[in-house]
């Protein structure tokens, strides 16, 4: 029985979805970091704004694709052959097509029909291919399209040679089992590359990004902390977690230490916070703090983590500091610190250390110093 290789191509849209985050703004310079950043880490492809819409966009996609990046610059464009001609002008290495396949996108949004959707993608996916370019296509809002209106465009384009399809889930309304279902029924349809875009506006992001790789997807878009339009889209930390742990082949290819630095300089460069919730770059993504969890890590790590923190280079913190903190961590800190105390006066200590933080937070330089100058009275 021959396995199925395992592919996982990461289109990063930092530079294009996220340039429709709120509070994003690039200058050129930014770009050229962030590129450079999301190459040494791995990423196969990074797409940016089409260079149709306003000259500065047109420069630094020409800038970016002379930087002798491994990664592919792709352009995200609409499907019309000015804005594929001013692309195509610049440099990139790919082009991705995009037209809305929707009936309520085809009336509020373009006001074209599905025959004209499928005439012009067909049109510009075959001017594309007999000049050699990488063209995908992709139905704008696919999970909210008729199933029949995208099998009469991706056909049209399949036929024309495209290089891969894509399925947005524009407005991140699907479920993981239509994803499954979406996915299954065009890759049994069709032998072809297929691409998962998905909005978190539900939550289901990384879930439904995970379940179109299982499904038959070989490229996901994702960005840098999951920044996008309205709620965002698929965090590059998130799916790397879910795989880390499901399905570690897909990916073993990427420099998984670049993964911290790439969410603060995004952080830097757009002047916000790191979640307090994001994944490996936050303060409190392996910070433990009740006694039992403490206790448990200082015996193995294993016990309350899933990753091993090596590999991301980041470092645990033991939380000493309140009500919760546990003999044990009070124990090993004061053994740091070269102090010899008695396991029973570590026991004494800790105690009177949960009087005292039943008031406040301590700092843990106010919990060592308390460590270091105990001598058997409390309230100090």
């Amino acid at each position: 029985m021959v396995m199925e290789e395992k592919r996982l191509n990461i289109v990063d849209v930092t530079l294009r979805e996220g340039e429709q985050f709120a509070k994003a703004f690039y200058t050129t310079e930014m770009k050229i970091e962030l590129s450079h950043l999301l190459d040494e880490f791995g990423v196969e492809y990074i797409e940016v704004t089409s260079p149709a819409c306003s000259p500065q966009s047109w420069e630094d996609a020409k800038i970016l694709s002379n930087l002798g990046l491994k990664a592919k610059i792709a352009a995200h464009v609409r499907c019309a052959k000015e804005d594929i001609d001013i692309s195509l002008d610049s440099g990139v290495d790919v082009i991705h097509m995009m037209f809305a396949t929707s009936p309520i996108l085809q009336k509020y949004s373009t006001r074209k029909d599905i025959n004209f959707v499928a005439e012009q993608a067909v049109k510009m996916t075959e001017y594309l291919k007999g000049m050699k370019i990488e063209t995908r296509f992709s139905g704008e809002d696919a999970t909210r399209s008729n199933l029949e209106d995208l099998e009469k465009v991706l056909d049209g384009v399949v036929n024309a040679g495209v290089d891969r399809i894509g399925f947005p889930d524009t407005t991140g309304i699907a479920l993981p089992n239509q994803i499954e279902e979406l996915f299954t029924h065009f890759k049994n349809r069709y032998n072809i590359d297929m691409e998962y875009h998905g909005h978190n506006d539900t939550g289901c992001a990384i879930i439904n990004s995970y379940t179109a790789l299982k499904s038959g997807a070989t490229h996901i878009d994702t960005s840098i902390m999951g920044i996008g339009e309205r709620n965002g889209i698929t965090p590059v930390g998130g799916l790397i977690a879910r795989l880390y742990i499901s399905d570690r082949e897909y990916i073993d290819h990427y420099n998984l230490k670049k993964l911290v630095e790439l969410d603060r300089k995004l952080a830097e460069f757009l002047d916000i916070d790191i979640p307090f919730n994001n994944y490996f770059s936050s303060d409190n993504a392996f910070h433990h703090a009740a006694g039992i969890h403490t206790n448990a890590i200082i015996r193995n790590p294993k016990s309350y983590e899933i990753f091993d923190i090596e590999e991301f280079g980041v470092s645990r913190t033991l939380e000493v500091g309140h009500r919760l903190l546990g003999k044990n961590v009070i124990e090993m800190l004061g053994k740091e610190m070269g102090l010899s105390h008695t396991r029973e006066e570590y026991i004494q200590i800790t105690k009177e250390l949960k009087t005292i933080t039943d008031k406040r937070r301590y700092t843990p330089e106010e919990i060592r110093e308390y460590i270091r100058s105990w001598n058997g009275k409390a309230g100090k």
